[in-house]
C-alpha cells in the first residue's frame, strides 16, 4: 500500500487539530467583537426595514431651456449618491425615473433626515461676497455683526451650529491685491452701511463704475435701492423668508439672503457670485494636530476656480468685517461666511473656527457635493413602511430554511456518516457569514437587502458542493483500492485543484456583477462573493481537518455501511498491496556431475 508522501502534506496530516483550533479561535474572535460592538445583528436595507422614498424633479434654468438632458441627468445621479453616501447612509439608492425625474430611496436605521435635508437641497453651491449682515428682526443679537457673521457652518442649511465663533479663510500664500470680483454690488454695501439715499447710492455706484453711461448709473441706482428696501423689510426669523430670499437670484446680481448661525438667523447682502461650486475640486474635513485650530475644512480648487478664489480673496482682504468675508451659499441660504486677511493663492484654502467634527464634515460634504448640474424640485416623499419588507424577509428565511434542510436531506441521504462533516462545515460557514455581516454594517455601512439574503442561500449551494467534490474524490480513491487514511490525503489535492477553480469562477462572477451593476443587485454581488471566500477558509481550515481525524476513528477507517465509505457498497477493488519478489534458491558450489 502507498504511503503518503512526507514533508508539509505529512505534517499538515498529522497535526489537522492546530487548523480546527485557528478557525474556531477566528470565530470566537469576531463573535466577541460583535457583541463587544453592540451589532448584534446586520443591518437591513429599506425593502427590509422600510425607509424613505423621494422624488425629485429636473427644472430648466433660465436662459436654459435644454438643460434636461441624459448627461446632466446623469451627473446629478452621481452627485447625490456620493452626497448621501458622504453622509454614512447605507444602501441609499439613486436612480433615474423617466427622462427628468429622479429616485431616492434612504432606509431608516442611519441619518436618513439629515441625507433628506441635504439631498432635497438641490440647487447650485456659490462663493459670494459678503456685503452687509446682522441678526435679523425678532432676533436678539448675541454677537457684533462682524463676529456673527461667520459662526459654525450648519450640518445643512435648517441645521443649527452649536459655535458663534468667526472661521476663518486661508492659505499658504498671499499675492498682491487684483481686482476685485465684488465692485458692482459695493455701492450697495456703501449705501447700506451709511443709511444713505437711494441717489447716494446711485453716486456711489457712478464712482464705482467711471466709464458707465448716465442711464446705466441710473440703473445701477434704482437697483441699489430696490436691494436696499429689500434688506430692511427682510425678516429671516419667519419661515416665508428662510425659504424664499434669494432662492431665484441669478449668480450675476446682487441679492439677499438669510443663514442661521449659532441658532439665530441672519440677513444678508451678497455680491455676485465669484466662485461656482463646480470648481471645487475637492473638500475634506481635518483636524489640526499640530496646531490649537481644530477641525478644519480643506478646499482644493480647479485651475480656473482657484485663480477667480485668488482674485476674489484678495479684493475681500482690504476690507473690514463683514466685507472681508465671503458667504458660502446652498440653494441660496448662506451656510457659512469664513473672513479672509490675504489674498489665497495656489487653488488651496482651509476654513477654520470652532467647528464641531460633524460640523466640519458636514461643510466639507456641502463643498464637494452641493453643485449640481440642474435644478429640482421636490415632487413627492413617500414613507415606506417595514411590513412588506418584513413580510419578504420572512419568506427569504423561510426559503434559506427549506434550502438547507433539503442539503442537509441529501447529505444524509447519499453520504450517511459523512454527514458529521458537512452539517457541522455548513453550520461554522453559516456563522462566520453572519458575524461578519453584522461587523461591516457599522464598518463599511453595508446592508441586507433581500437580494443579499438570496445571493446567502446561492451560498448554501456552493458551500455544499465543496463537500461533494472531497467526498466524491476520497470514495474514487477507496474504489481503487486504498484505505481511508492514505485516500483521504491522495484525494485531498485533486479535491483542492477543483474546488479553488470552482470558487474562483463564483467570486469573478460576483465581482464583475457588483462592478457593473448598482442598488440592490450589489447587495447580491457582494454576499455571493463574502461567501464564496468563506468557502475556500472553511474547506482548507475545518473540513479538510475534520476529515482528516475522522479517518482515524474505526468507524469511519474500517469503512462501516453507515459511514458513506463502504468499500462493497462503493465497488471497491480488492485492497492494494505491495508485492515482493520471492526468494530463489540459495547459491552454492556447482556439481561438476551436473556442469
Amino acid at each position: 500500500m502507498a504511503a503518503p508522501k512526507r514533508g508539509r502534506s505529512a505534517s499538515a496530516q498529522s497535526r489537522p487539530g492546530r487548523s480546527l483550533a485557528l478557525i474556531l479561535i477566528a470565530i470566537v474572535a469576531l463573535t466577541g467583537g460583535m457583541f463587544a460592538s453592540g451589532n448584534t445583528t446586520p443591518r437591513l436595507g429599506i425593502d427590509l426595514a422600510g425607509g424613505t422614498s423621494i422624488t425629485l424633479q429636473a427644472r430648466n434654468e433660465p436662459g436654459q431651456p435644454n438643460a434636461i438632458n441624459k448627461a446632466n441627468m446623469n451627473t446629478a445621479v452621481e452627485i447625490m449618491n456620493r452626497r448621501v453616501n458622504g453622509l454614512g447612509v447605507s444602501e441609499a439608492e439613486v436612480q433615474t425615473q423617466g427622462t427628468s425625474n429622479i429616485i431616492v430611496n434612504i432606509p431608516k436605521g442611519t441619518n436618513s433626515e439629515e441625507a433628506r435635508q441635504q439631498v432635497g437641497t438641490t440647487a447650485k453651491l456659490y462663493f459670494r461676497p459678503v456685503l452687509a449682515s446682522e441678526p435679523s428682526t425678532g432676533a436678539a443679537p448675541s454677537a457684533s455683526p462682524s463676529a456673527s457673521s461667520s459662526g459654525s457652518s450648519s450640518a445643512s442649511p435648517s441645521a443649527s451650529p452649536s459655535s458663534s465663533a468667526p472661521q476663518k479663510a486661508s492659505g499658504s500664500s498671499s499675492a498682491s491685491p487684483s481686482s476685485s470680483a465684488t465692485s458692482q454690488g459695493r455701492a450697495v454695501t456703501d449705501a447700506l452701511k451709511a443709511g444713505s439715499t437711494p441717489s447716494a447710492s446711485a453716486s456711489a455706484s457712478s464712482s464705482a463704475k467711471a466709464s458707465a453711461s448716465p442711464s446705466a448709473s441710473s440703473s445701477a441706482s434704482a437697483a441699489a435701492s430696490k436691494l436696499q428696501a429689500e434688506y430692511a423689510a427682510l425678516d429671516c426669523s419667519k419661515k416665508s423668508a428662510q425659504t424664499t430670499a434669494g432662492k431665484t437670484a441669478k449668480p450675476t446680481d446682487p441679492t439677499v439672503a438669510c443663514g442661521k448661525i449659532s441658532g439665530v438667523w441672519y440677513k444678508y447682502v451678497l455680491g455676485p457670485a465669484a466662485v461656482d461650486g463646480t470648481e471645487v475640486k475637492k473638500a475634506q474635513a481635518v483636524f489640526d494636530t499640530q496646531g490649537a485650530a481644530g477641525w478644519q475644512v480643506q478646499m482644493t480648487f480647479t485651475g480656473s476656480g482657484g485663480k477667480k478664489f485668488a482674485d476674489v480673496t484678495a479684493a475681500l482682504a482690504k476690507n473690514q468685517q463683514p466685507q472681508n468675508e465671503f458667504g458660502i451659499v446652498l440653494d441660496g441660504e448662506v451656510v457659512s461666511s469664513p473672513y479672509v486677511s490675504q489674498s489665497i493663492t495656489g487653488g488651496q484654502a482651509e476654513i477654520s473656527g470652532s467647528f464641531t467634527q460633524t460640523e466640519a464634515q458636514s461643510l466639507a460634504n456641502m463643498l464637494s457635493y452641493g453643485a449640481l448640474p440642474l435644478s429640482f424640485k421636490e415632487q413627492s416623499v413617500t414613507t415606506v413602511t417595514a411590513a412588506l419588507g418584513g413580510e419578504q424577509l420572512h419568506a427569504g428565511l423561510i426559503a434559506g430554511a427549506i434550502g438547507l434542510a433539503l442539503v442537509i436531506i441529501y447529505l444524509l441521504a447519499f453520504y450517511r456518516g459523512l454527514s458529521v462533516v458537512a452539517i457541522p462545515s455548513l453550520l461554522v460557514s453559516a456563522i462566520l457569514t453572519y458575524v461578519i455581516m453584522a461587523l461591516l454594517g457599522p464598518a463599511i455601512h453595508f446592508a441586507l437587502n433581500l437580494p443579499a439574503v438570496c445571493g446567502a442561500i446561492v451560498a448554501i449551494g456552493i458551500t455544499a458542493d465543496s463537500f461533494i467534490v472531497f467526498f466524491e474524490r476520497i470514495r474514487d480513491e477507496i474504489r481503487e483500492g486504498r484505505t481511508l487514511r492514505p485516500a483521504v490525503e491522495r484525494a485531498w489535492p485533486r479535491a483542492r485543484r477543483t474546488i479553488l477553480v470552482s470558487d474562483f469562477v463564483s467570486f469573478l462572477a460576483a465581482a464583475v456583477l457588483f462592478i457593473v451593476t448598482v442598488g440592490k443587485v450589489q447587495g447580491f454581488a457582494f454576499t455571493l462573493g463574502l461567501t464564496t471566500v468563506l468557502d475556500v477558509v472553511v474547506v482548507f481550515f475545518f473540513t479538510k481537518p475534520l476529515m482528516t481525524i475522522l479517518a482515524r476513528r474505526k468507524f469511519f477507517a474500517n469503512g462501516h455501511k453507515w459511514s458513506g465509505l463502504d468499500p462493497k457498497g462503493l465497488g471497491a477493488k480488492p485492497p492494494l498491496r505491495r508485492t515482493r519478489r520471492p526468494a530463489g534458491p540459495a547459491a552454492g558450489p556447482v556439481d561438476p556431475k551436473e556442469a
